[in-house]
């Protein structure tokens, strides 16, 4: 018989904890959750104190069975699932399913999977913390509870088979909250000036930068400054030098991770979670869902070792961080590499750049502060309040920035920045070699990134280090919001130059502007989703609501409520606003936006979420049908003028004859295409249907038919008997015969099946 049975969460971290633990130990999989609320109705008894009612999960019964035997066979069961809340959720589940006695089952957890912890938590073990899976369990029976009671409502008063959830729709808010700031937000022109200046006595002209204090509104005001600039004495009035430090930052926790490797790596959450889960599962890197930046002594005493080895003991300086999140929780680490000393791993590219990342992070951490001077120099215009200011820095000391320095989310770059300037004493004159006047356009708020959401979320304290992740994806799946790329757009600017002659040029150079990449921005359907919540259930999309709930599952994890009673006291005032909802009629007119008056029919035209989505029309008289033409992506029924709506009546567009047949294109339920006949070729991202030249159309076309020709040829065909022949289709290779299709076992060889082989498949199918 064997001895002991640890169950754990993932194959992968199974393998890993095995190498550890010796043969009298079996170690086994749950794969992830075992069980959870049935599908069936709510699956929540509320009459019984929000009673829930579980089942196994479909594709785990055969891993509940053979853990189920297996455990009959064991002396003792160890439960090693993660050590948050999910975590803990999965050890109870597992317990009551295998019928064990859940105050006696031992419980063992570690943030890291090495051999030294993995024997500490089996000499230290514990039992299930009921408190952190009641947390767990509030957790999602409100979730079920909000999105089984708000989506049906959503269906009657909006359009059918639209949902909500308790977070993901107050993250649907502030993406829509921001792209109303966008389509809101009028750009203004203004000129900024900065002067090219060097000391009077410099004869080698050593040019620095400094940058006008006041910006102009029109290109008058700033030529009129710089006509006033001719004759003008320029006086050094203030020349500051102060020795500053820039520390480095705190190890990563769950969030900071995300916004690390999307703005160094190009990462997404969701990406950026699976591949640190993967290397947690190879005990590579620590625990990678937490809130705590702080590091055990022995990694901080691993990192000076590393660090003197690598750099010297001057760059060593060994301290740890204090976590300052609110409601921080659950884990008692930074995500850390398991072994400060391995500096490369063996992965995959993604994984090798991930704990590359983490490492550096981790080990400049624990660096010595870059030694930086500052300097300020502010030069008077004479006879005027005029004030340039000229900023430099200089690194003294590079400490921890020689390994790492973190990004931030801010891209913009200023012409008078960081740079070595010259040593000026106050009173000292200095000259300019030209004075520039630069036309700049005020710029709307950024449309958030996977990394500023996530920053976002965490500021307002909603969600928590395992909902990001799950968060994101949600909103994007059920097309509440959409991940966009936009190409760059060319304007020109004005640029006025006075020489050191005192003639001021003109110049109208061009620039790019407005590109984005990986953005997220709402679909109209979640911005009419959002609109209509706000309007029944402003309780359930306030943020400060939202983070307050988070604090409640927090009372409940540290046992000072209980979860039955939290859910109580949320439930009734809520469900009352269910019943009001769906009572009070929903104001149709607030998904229609009139844009204006057709000036060829004189007739009203609107925008609005039609059956297959936005789209914009044309309103007939009694009688007569309305026009209807579908949006392009990237227009929104808020943002369409009535100008951009017309041209989309202009599709279907005919290009003209091509084999004998119109050539058409048109934006349908499923993009912009072009149709010849019955066959039809999606446009590619950079083609517009209302410019797509018929030659364009034409290689599309061709396209659409060379890969539709190449997967309708026959893999094989046999001599022995002509209408046999194997074909790839939707799901794998399959065998045709006499218009009835076979399915082929997997992991045949296609190129080695022989006729006699193919008729065996037919027959055994047939008798099936």
């Amino acid at each position: 018989m064997q001895e002991n049975l640890v169950i754990v969460e993932s194959p992968a971290k199974a393998k890993t904890i095995e190498r550890f633990l010796g043969k009298d130990f079996i170690v086994k999989s749950s794969f992830g959750h075992i069980r959870d609320l049935s599908k069936k109705g709510l699956g929540i008894s509320i009459e019984d104190g929000f009673l829930p009612n579980y089942e196994v999960l479909g594709d785990k019964r055969k891993v509940v069975d053979e853990l189920s035997k297996l455990s009959q066979q064991v002396e003792t069961v160890w439960l090693a699932s993660d050590e948050d809340r999910e975590g803990e959720a999965i050890a109870w589940h597992l317990a009551e399913v295998l019928n064990l006695p859940v105050d006696k089952t031992k419980r063992i957890v570690f943030h890291e999977i090495t051999k030294s912890a993995i024997i500490n938590a089996i000499d230290n073990p514990r039992t299930i913390d009921m408190n952190l899976v009641n947390a767990q369990q509030a957790r999602r029976v409100l979730d079920r509870i909000v999105g089984f009671e708000l989506s049906p409502v959503l269906w009657k008063k909006v359009r059918p088979a639209l949902s909500a959830g308790r977070v993901q729709s107050v993250a649907v808010r502030l993406i829509v909250e921001r792209e109303r700031e966008i389509i809101a937000f009028n750009s203004t022109p203004y000129y900024r000036v900065v002067a090219h200046f060097y000391p009077a006595g410099d004869e080698s002209k050593t040019l620095f930068k400094a940058e006008l204090s006041q910006r102009f509104n029109t290109q008058e005001q700033a030529t009129e400054f710089l006509e006033s600039c001719r004759n003008a004495t320029f006086t050094v009035t203030k020349s500051e030098e102060k020795p500053t430090k820039r520390y480095p930052a705190a190890p990563f926790t769950t969030s900071t991770l995300q916004q690390e490797a999307s703005r160094k790596l190009g990462m997404s959450v969701s990406q950026t979670m699976s591949v640190a889960q993967h290397l947690y599962e190879q005990g590579l890197i620590t625990y990678m869902r937490t809130d705590s930046v702080n590091l055990s002594a022995q990694a901080i005493a691993q990192c000076k070792s590393e660090i003197a080895r690598l750099f010297g003991d001057q760059y060593s300086s060994a301290h740890n961080y204090k976590t300052k999140t609110k409601g921080a929780q659950e884990a008692h680490e930074a995500i850390r590499p398991s072994y400060i000393d391995r500096t490369e791993i063996e992965g995959s590219a993604a994984e090798k750049k991930l704990y590359d990342l983490i490492w550096k992070r981790t080990v400049a951490s624990q660096m010595v502060a870059a030694d930086v001077d500052r300097t300020t120099i502010a030069i008077n215009m004479d006879g005027t309040q005029n004030e340039f200011i000229a900023t430099g820095e200089v690194v003294r000391f590079d400490g921890f920035l020689r390994l790492y320095s973190e990004s931030t989310d801010d891209d913009t770059t200023t012409e008078s920045g960081d740079e070595r300037l010259p040593k000026l004493e106050v009173g000292e004159k200095v000259l300019s070699s030209q004075i520039v006047a630069t036309e700049r356009f005020t710029q709307a708020p950024p449309r958030y990134n996977e990394a500023s959401l996530v920053k976002r979320l965490e500021e307002l304290g909603i969600g928590r280090p395992s909902t990001y992740a799950p968060t994101i994806t949600t909103i994007i799946n059920r097309g509440y919001v959409v991940k966009q790329n936009k190409d760059a757009q060319k304007r020109n600017y004005t640029m006025l130059t006075l020489s050191a002659s005192g003639k001021i040029s003109e110049k109208h150079p061009s620039e790019n502007f407005g590109k984005e990449k990986n953005r997220l921005a709402p679909t109209d359907i979640g911005m009419v989703v959002n609109d209509y919540l706000e309007s029944q259930f402003a309780q359930i999309m306030d943020y400060n609501f939202t983070a307050s709930v988070e604090k409640e599952f927090d009372r409940i994890a540290d046992g000072d409520i209980t979860w039955n009673e939290m859910i109580t006291r949320f439930y009734s005032p809520f469900h009352k606003l269910v019943d009001s909802a769906i009572e009070t009629q929903a104001d149709k007119n607030t998904q229609v936006r009139v844009l204006g008056i057709d000036p060829t029919t004189g007739h009203t035209v609107k925008a609005r979420i039609g059956r297959y989505g936005p789209m914009v029309e044309i309103e007939a008289e009694e009688g007569e049908k309305s026009r209807f033409a579908s949006l392009k992506k990237g227009q929104l029924i808020e943002s369409i003028t009535l100008e951009e709506a017309l041209e989309l009546f202009a599709l279907p567009r005919n290009l003209g004859i091509y084999e004998g047949e119109d050539l058409w294109v048109g934006i349908g339920r499923y993009g912009a295409y072009v149709r010849h006949g019955k066959t039809f070729a999606s446009l590619a991202k950079n083609d517009d249907p209302l410019t797509i030249s018929y030659e364009r159309a034409v290689s599309l076309l061709e396209q659409s038919k060379a890969s539709t020709a190449a997967a309708a040829a026959p893999l094989k065909t046999f001599d022995e008997d002509k209408d046999m022949v194997i074909k790839s289709g939707r799901y794998g290779a399959y065998i045709a015969y006499k218009g009835k299709n076979y399915r082929l076992p997997n992991a045949r060889k296609i190129d080695a099946l022989t006729y006699e082989e193919c008729q065996k498949i037919i027959a055994n199918s047939k008798k099936k």
